[in-house]
């Protein structure tokens, strides 16, 4: 079922590009004072997504997380179970996901075209977004299916065939873990750097702590690199935890009303 996943979320962000790429030109033309704020706002919520990942994995204990792996393997087993209605949570989770990033780059990408012609500004944006949506998910729909290539090799005649394919089934499975942790921290570096350089005194302030950090002796040059994504990545966790207060407050001031 990965390869009917992966091209469902790929339909749904083509869908984002075709929504996005006219709205950030109009949005560009008409009302460029607004680019900055919707980006913060998509940044809260990159940050907010990844903060709800981490609680929902340090708030639920083992024996939950053992409970929803057992239902999971249990739907797939039964053959009643209709798997493209029970993927479309997964599914519209990522193509909401896929949205703000989507946002971001195109947005971002907008801000190194502005002074170009008009046209030249459609062509970049469009080239972006469709290569963003070809290489992003041709890339996906290749690593999760690296396991199957392993079985396949693993069964090949040739000891060193064989050998490949072994080795590819035992790193796929830490590979998909690498890019899952990988993919949360990129969440809060994206966010917290937007959020950062949304609001001009936070990113004097980050700077001038990285240029500090630069002059600690031998290890200055080093730190210097690694303190600007490392507060904002701090700072993105902040906000998102703060947005996932108000949001959870929200949910159950409106289920006690």
């Amino acid at each position: 079922r990965e390869v009917p996943v992966v091209w469902a979320v790929a339909k749904g962000s083509v869908v984002n590009k075709a929504i996005l790429v006219p709205a950030a030109l109009a949005i560009s033309a008409f009302a460029p004072w607004a680019i900055t704020p919707l980006l913060m706002i998509g940044g809260a919520f990159l940050c907010y997504e990844g903060v709800e990942k981490l609680a929902h994995k340090f708030l639920h204990s083992e024996a939950e997380q053992a409970a929803d792996r057992a239902q999971l393997e249990a739907a797939l087993a039964d053959p009643s179970t209709d798997l493209a209605e029970f993927e479309k949570g997964k599914i519209k989770g990522a193509i909401r996901t896929d949205f703000i990033l989507s946002a971001e780059i195109i947005v971002i990408a907008l801000g190194t075209v502005a002074t170009q012609p008009f046209g030249t500004q459609v062509a970049v944006l469009v080239g972006i977004a469709t290569l963003m949506t070809v290489g992003v998910y041709g890339l996906v729909a290749g690593i999760v299916k690296l396991d199957d290539l392993g079985l396949h090799l693993s069964r090949r005649e040739g000891a060193g065939v064989q050998a490949i394919g072994r080795g590819i089934l035992r790193l796929a499975p830490w590979l998909m873990k690498f890019l899952s942790v990988a993919g949360t921290a990129a969440m809060f570096l994206v966010g917290g750097g937007i959020l950062v350089h949304g609001v001009h005194d936070v990113a004097e302030w980050v700077e001038h702590v990285a240029l500090d950090a630069g002059t600690v002796g031998a290890v200055g040059p080093a730190l210097r690199i690694l303190t600007t994504p490392l507060l904002n990545g701090a700072i993105g966790i902040v906000a998102g935890a703060v947005v996932l207060l108000v949001v959870t407050g929200a949910k159950r001031l409106r289920r006690a009303r």
